[in-house]
């Protein structure tokens, strides 16, 4: 009994060719996924830091414009108290 694996000669050489030409399509693939899912992780990493940045700025400004608001209250204030 002869174990051996060997290939059929009914197979075509350009099937073979094809599955070859699949293989290598498919590990281009994924490949650029994954280079692609890498980049987006990088560009996600640099967002969050960017937005942390912006979360601080916004946080300054709404502290600096209620200190304005209760600068021109008490503006208005004293013009009343000196109108009448």
């Amino acid at each position: 009994m002869d174990n051996q694996w060997h290939l059929s000669k009914s197979v075509p050489l350009t099937f073979i060719l094809a599955i070859i030409c699949q293989t290598i399509a498919l590990v281009w693939y994924v490949s650029s996924l994954d280079s692609a899912v890498e980049l987006n992780s990088r560009n996600i990493v640099r967002s969050e830091a960017r937005l942390d940045g912006l979360e601080k700025i916004v946080q300054t400004q709404a502290i600096t414009l209620a200190r304005m608001d209760e600068n021109i209250k008490a503006i208005r204030i004293h013009l009343e108290r000196n109108v009448d």
